[in-house]
């Protein structure tokens, strides 16, 4: 029997899930590794037995280009620009880091000023305005060479409009520096919008190196075990090989969490909602997903530690609210949890590590919250050690051990429910008429106290609760992606106009069974676009009707101004692969005091209760009641 495995690196654990042909799961949990994390996704394959003979996919989630983003440790990049442009990434949108905090600063650009090459010659939205010699771009490639690059970027005004300039430049810099790599953005995102395609094909210049470094290393270490080599998942939730993930690099800045609510999409849609928020709450961040007629949303891009990345993503709200956020009392003598947290090492004081401060998750044993007595095969929980924690943070605010350990916990909510709240309300979503789907070790603990504060009456808890975005990673579909510039009115563009335009993009990335297509759309003039779906041979005045029903549904209005796409693309995807969510048999953790939900399919529970799930712990408090699942798992409901 063969098994596709899916690996999710966290801040705190590596989570493995392995699915056979027979749609049955299994799981596996280990601490992470940050130095490197390939030698944790190695030993999870080995304490999981992974076996080579039967192995026939692995899928990856990494948090590297993330990381590298935040510690700011990528390639050295010398970036040219059109002469009289040189300074996008200072100038960005112009706009406050914050809005009423005068001292904020923005990060800094990930490459600095006197790294930046200006480059001759002249592309406007209507073609070349001035033309780029030969020897004009031989003198801008010996800039170049003056600055010692690891890799160099090349975002040239207007070229998602012509490309030509960034192809010559390309060329002569490669003549000149043979063996550095070159990127154009005309490659990695053509589409208006100066600073965001600079600052994306940067990012894309920033990482390539450093994650080429990590998923052939990551590749080595399967490879000596008998493993297949990794594919990995990009934040738009599809799978690609490690050879062109290396190539992609910005599309991996939000690999994990993407994972995660194509978990939760698979869950929700089996458990007949086709509506969802999600919670995935970790070790170190919990990640807020939507879920809208039993699929991701997939937004245009967003910011990814300061920087932004206008690629296609699934959105993914991030907060430093996990369980090893620590809690802490400010100048003010308030108390605080997170954004600081303990991470894997040192982790909670409850791992016995050598943590010393007090985290959510002591607040949780300490208030009896956590059935397990340990959390994976290398931690077991010490109560003792962290009850005094918390304690010792309760004399410090002059309150109770159980006060303080409730305050550490409300506090986390707070910030986690105001991500629902910006994932939802802000898209025009009640949250009210969502099921909340909570995941990740500590999604079950805090489940029903977000969902009162955001009014909702719904809990689902799925089955693997605590590895659900290592399950959505080995589901993964492979997934290619084209990007083309289109700048025009649907006026003006006849039916095989339209057809030929998504007919040639789809040529370009291979020939998978599914394809989707989407056009991004405005009223001319606006800044702001809409996506929406074309359906093959759809005419042009229906895809115009599409985008007027979107934008009412989502601003309320509609605008009698000619209607603009501009730019298209298109997906295509292998087949999900199909999932037997059972349960995993009966829970060891648990003890007689506590509910155990391995071994009877049909029980219902109301008060408050503490129920020990395989690899997570699910907190049912008053007025809450729940039941579980035929495909495993639970569902709660508000009974009061």
């Amino acid at each position: 029997m063969t098994e596709s495995i899916g690996i999710d690196v966290g801040g705190t654990f590596t989570d493995l899930v392995g699915v056979r042909d027979d749609g049955s799961v299994r799981t596996g949990k280990v601490l992470s590794t940050p130095a490197d994390q390939s030698e944790g996704v190695e030993r999870s394959l080995r304490e999981a037995g992974a076996d080579g003979a039967s192995v026939t996919r692995i899928v990856h989630g990494t948090t590297v280009v993330t990381n590298m983003l935040l510690e700011r440790r990528g390639a050295r990049v010398v970036l040219c620009a059109t002469a009289g442009a040189t300074d996008l990434l200072e100038l960005r949108r112009q706009e406050r880091a914050s809005l009423y905090d005068l001292a904020a600063q923005h990060p800094e650009p990930l490459v600095p000023p006197d790294r930046v090459v200006a480059v001759a010659g002249r592309v406007t939205p209507d073609g070349i305005l001035q033309d780029l010699p030969d020897e004009s771009a031989a003198s801008a490639a010996e800039l170049v060479a003056q600055h010692d690059a690891d890799i160099v970027a090349i975002s040239l005004l207007h070229s998602y409009r012509d490309a030509t300039h960034e192809r010559r430049l390309a060329q002569a810099i490669a003549r000149r520096l043979p063996g550095v790599d070159v990127v154009c953005s005309s490659d990695v995102l053509p589409e208006i919008r100066e600073y965001e395609r600079t600052a994306t094909t940067c990012c894309e210049a920033y990482a390539r190196p450093g994650v080429g470094v990590y998923l052939q290393r990551l590749a080595d270490r399967l490879k000596a075990i008998g493993l297949p080599s990794p594919g990995v998942v990009g934040s738009g939730g599809g799978m690609a090989d490690a050879s062109d993930a290396a190539r992609s690099a910005a599309s991996l800045a939000l690999s994990g969490p993407a994972g995660g609510v194509a978990g939760v999409a698979l869950v929700a849609r089996m458990a007949g909602f086709d509506r969802a928020l999600s919670i995935d709450i970790g070790g170190t961040s919990a990640d807020v997903g939507l879920i809208l007629d039993g699929e991701p949303m997939v937004e245009s891009g967003g910011l990814v530690a300061g920087v932004p990345i206008a690629l296609p993503r699934v959105l993914v709200e991030t907060v430093s609210a996990g369980g090893g956020s620590i809690g802490w009392v400010d100048a003010g003598g308030a108390l605080r949890a997170g954004p600081r947290s303990a991470g894997a090492v040192p982790g909670p004081v409850a791992f016995g590590r050598g943590g010393t401060q007090p985290t959510v998750t002591d607040a949780h044993v300490a208030l009896g919250n956590i059935a397990a007595s340990h959390v994976s095969d290398a931690v077991r929980l010490d109560a003792g050690a962290a009850r005094e924690s918390v304690a010792a943070l309760a004399r410090r605010v002059g309150s109770t051990l159980e006060k303080t350990a409730e305050a550490i916990i409300a506090a986390a909510d707070a910030s986690m429910a105001r991500a629902l709240r910006r994932v939802s309300v802000e898209r025009g979503i009640d949250p009210r008429s969502c099921v909340l789907v909570a995941f990740g070790g500590g999604g079950p603990l805090h489940a029903c106290g977000l969902a009162d504060r955001l009014g909702m009456t719904r809990v689902l808890v799925p089955p693997h609760a605590g590895v659900l975005s290592a399950l959505g990673l080995a589901v993964a579909p492979e997934r290619r992606t084209a990007i083309g510039s289109v700048m025009a009115t649907l006026d003006d563009m006849s039916h095989d106009a339209l057809a030929g335009l998504f007919q040639s993009l789809a040529s370009r990335n291979g020939s998978a069974p599914n394809v989707q297509y989407v056009a991004r759309m405005r009223y001319r003039g606006q800044g702001h676009e809409l996506e929406v779906g074309y359906d093959q041979g759809m005419p042009p005045s229906t895809l115009g009707e599409r985008f007027a029903e979107m934008h009412v549904r989502r601003y309320g209005f509609q605008l009698p101004v000619p209607v603009e796409i501009v730019s298209a693309r298109s997906v295509r995807s292998g087949a999900t692969r199909a999932v037997m969510l059972a349960r995993s048999g009966p829970n060891a953790w648990s003890n007689e005091r506590q509910v155990d939900d391995g071994g009877t399919l049909d029980v219902t529970i109301e008060g408050r209760q503490v129920v020990a799930l395989p690899d997570a712990t699910l907190l049912v408090p008053e007025g809450w009641r729940a039941t579980t699942l035929p495909l495993g798992g639970w569902y709660l409901e508000r009974s009061t």
